[in-house]
């Protein structure tokens, strides 16, 4: 396994840095593939810069999308609590707590996040609470780098220390007069360091779970100078097995986005291939102005069924890209 620094103490909060942009954030998931159901929930903390980003994404079994995204006044960094979200370590590498409570905007077309000015004018909206309890299924993964050479996992403009962990995720949605409960599996993960989105130049994330005992987590990242990294891992048996190779190839839809994938990964022990849909894409945006340039990324957040061998999983695929004159800039690779 790659080599890391990583303590307890790391699950709580850390002293921020003297970085303007210095963010700390939580996020878990948890899908239900019993009904297609279930999302994702993320607080990430700018103490240095007065809010955090509050964020709320849930797909329903018919397809519609609730979701919130919020950047609350926070005042330090002392725990994760902002716009309606709680997160709480209920047993260090074992089990944690998020919570949601509050309005979300309940999409019928998914499609509206594109237009983030219209979405909050005409979304219908509706009270929400949601309950996520997630227990380990795997061990944890990650810490900081060891060495001042070492790669951090999206690169240390974006998160100096990360770690993340597969989970059971149990619980239960209430959006408006409507009610799921969830069983299911999904994956937190927790970091800290300085970021901005727009540092990405684009990569392809890819979450799923198999099962309790087998999942994935798999990263392609490509930077401004042409450099093309591989990170993840297979989980097989219960255990993490660092993977060594790679290969992702996308089918898209006419609107540059991801439709369906297919996977040909690595590791020392195996090799695997899995095949994937996208159910239901939310188109999501990350803007910032740096002087008189508005810089933009397009963050494509994906509910998709996957198949490795002769097993059915659920999860998440992201795929971030920095766009150049409107153009996402990965695309079509």
């Amino acid at each position: 396994m790659s080599e890391y620094r990583l303590s307890e103490s790391d699950e709580y909060n850390h002293a921020p840095t003297a970085d303007t942009n210095f963010n700390e954030s939580v996020y878990v998931n948890g899908f239900d593939i019993s009904n297609n159901s279930g999302g994702w929930m993320r607080i990430g903390n700018r103490p240095n810069e007065g809010h955090a980003e509050a964020q709320v994404c849930m797909y329903l079994p018919d397809g519609r999308v609730a979701c919130q995204f919020q950047r609350p006044d926070i005042t330090g960094n002392d725990g994760f609590a902002a716009g309606g979200l709680q997160y709480q370590v209920d047993k260090p590498a074992q089990k944690v707590t998020m919570d949601y409570t509050g309005e979300l905007l309940v999409l019928e077309d998914p499609q509206l996040l594109r237009n983030p000015r219209e979405l909050f004018k005409t979304a219908p909206r509706a009270n929400g609470r949601i309950h996520y309890e997630l227990d380990a299924t795997s061990p944890v993964h990650g810490g900081e780098p060891v060495s001042d050479d070492q790669d951090t996992l999206y690169g240390r403009d974006f998160s100096f220390g990360h770690f993340y962990q597969h989970m059971r995720t149990t619980g239960w949605m209430e959006i408006g007069n409507e009610r799921w409960e969830l069983n299911g599996l999904g994956w937190r993960d927790h970091s800290w360091g300085p970021r901005y989105w727009t540092n990405i130049y684009y990569y392809r994330l890819l979450i799923a779970n198999f099962g309790p005992d087998r999942a994935m987590m798999l990263l392609k990242i490509t930077g401004r100078d042409g450099r093309t990294r591989r990170h993840g891992v297979l989980q097989f048996d219960g255990d993490y097995e660092d993977i060594t190779d790679l290969d992702i190839i996308t089918d898209w839809s006419a609107a540059k986005d991801p439709e369906a994938i297919r996977l040909n990964v690595r590791t020392a022990k195996r090799a695997a291939t899995m095949v994937g849909e996208v159910v239901t894409l939310a188109p999501l945006r990350n803007r910032r102005k740096v002087g008189d340039e508005t810089l933009e990324s397009r963050i494509a957040e994906g509910l998709t069924r996957w198949r490795w061998d002769d097993r059915e999983g659920l999860g998440v695929t992201e795929y971030i890209e920095f766009l150049e004159n409107g153009e996402p800039v990965g695309f079509p690779l």
